[in-house]
């Protein structure tokens, strides 16, 4: 991709990442601070908004030069699961409400030719009937994008694992996958968030806008690499498209299913926020946002790496 198009991005974001901020400021819209709270300072929830105007911006401009970066129809499944973020962001909205509309956006993806239609050797499945397809990938979709959701806990976590989900399915592919363009684009519309994110005083976060955005990203990347038209690069052929897109999401996955766990098991909803995620724990012993940040992010990264190499000599 052309550097002066990623840079020309990164710019852009910046500016409107201030300019978002600072509208926010205006009309005092802040982030709430609580017991649960990993901050002590004002800060907006309007990290999410940038990356997508960014993200329109830079896709209205190319469309209109008739040049396709990447499939535009995207726009549609993120621009939903953005709108929904925005409006959890202001309004907090009931989790059935968020259930049905990531429901409908499961859907459409569907209906855009992004489906699990096979299992690739799970449950001893390969190709699937399309009824079971439908619900497979709709309850894949649910799973994904609520685990990306949960870990934006602290600051750097939820964008620093999304970079990471992205470069894995990117550097493990035999050459540029279809949605290469796409993410690297939302990298370098991501970046200059780490700024904002970090500052001490007024402080951008992602936002369920962004969370909730960058997982129905994240989802497409997992129905593309389980697709037909994904292929893993050679020297990798050692692991299935399921254990290899499992690998890729084993933090945001293992969070998840951790803190269900534990919310089940004292009789409180599921959904019902507390303070049991790992970055919690991680933090409490840290007590350095920072620290934790890399702590977590070098397990993402070493684990499935390790699990990975185990594989390899049990299979040879």
């Amino acid at each position: 991709m052309n550097l002066n198009l990623l840079a020309a991005t990164f710019l852009l974001s910046a500016l409107i990442q201030y300019l978002v901020q600072k509208v926010f400021i205006h009309y005092k819209k802040f982030d709430e601070i609580n017991h649960r709270s990993s901050h002590k300072t004002l800060a907006t929830r309007s990290g999410g908004i940038g990356i997508f105007v960014t993200l329109f911006i830079v896709a209205v401009f190319y469309y209109y030069l008739r040049i396709d970066l990447f499939d535009y129809s995207l726009f549609i499944p993120l621009g939903i699961m953005f709108v929904v973020g925005v409006y959890d962001d202001f309004y907090d909205a009931d989790f059935k409400l968020k259930f049905l509309l990531q429901i409908i956006t499961a859907k459409i993806l569907i209906d855009q030719g992004y489906v699990i239609s096979n299992y690739h050797g799970l449950f001893g499945l390969n190709e699937v009937p399309w009824l079971l397809a439908q619900f497979t990938t709709v309850f894949v979709f649910l799973v994904l994008v609520n685990a990306i959701n949960f870990i934006d806990g602290i600051d750097g976590l939820a964008i620093t694992e999304v970079i990471k989900i992205i470069l894995f399915f990117e550097l493990f592919s035999n050459g540029p996958s279809a949605l290469s363009s796409l993410g690297i684009l939302v990298i370098a519309s991501i970046l200059p968030l780490y700024y904002f994110n970090f500052k001490k005083i007024g402080k951008v976060f992602l936002g369920d806008a962004g969370s909730l955005m960058l997982g129905t990203l994240i989802m497409v990347y997992t129905l593309n690499a389980l697709g037909p038209k994904y292929n893993l690069n050679p020297s990798y052929l050692v692991l299935n498209k399921v254990l290899f897109s499992l690998l890729a999401l084993l933090y945001p996955l293992i969070d998840l299913i951790r803190v269900f766990v534990l919310r089940i098991k004292v009789g409180k909803s599921p959904f019902k926020a507390d303070q049991n995620h790992l970055h919690h724990i991680v933090h409490k012993i840290t007590n350095n946002q920072k620290l934790t940040l890399l702590i977590i992010s070098m397990s993402s990264i070493l684990i499935p790496l390790i699990i990975y190499k185990t594989v390899i000599l049990f299979v040879h």
